[in-house]
């Protein structure tokens, strides 16, 4: 764990960079933002997700309090 943190902690401003260009000639400016637009809605559509099971949690849990 130490190790990961570590490296992590070490990528500046420049390997940043690096990795975009790396990203961008690896898809192409025109794979770029449909890549994003999905990464988008795929973390709204987790969000959502969880957002939903925490109200049904807290809905079952009222309905066992009742009992």
């Amino acid at each position: 764990m130490n190790t990961l943190y570590i490296f992590l902690g070490m990528v500046g401003p420049w390997q940043w960079i690096i990795i975009g260009l790396a990203i961008l000639l690896l898809f192409g400016g025109k794979k770029l933002p449909e890549l994003m637009k999905g990464l988008g809605s795929g973390i709204k559509e987790f969000k959502k997700a969880t957002h939903d099971d925490n109200e049904k949690a807290d809905e079952n849990k009222k309905v066992e309090d009742k009992k």
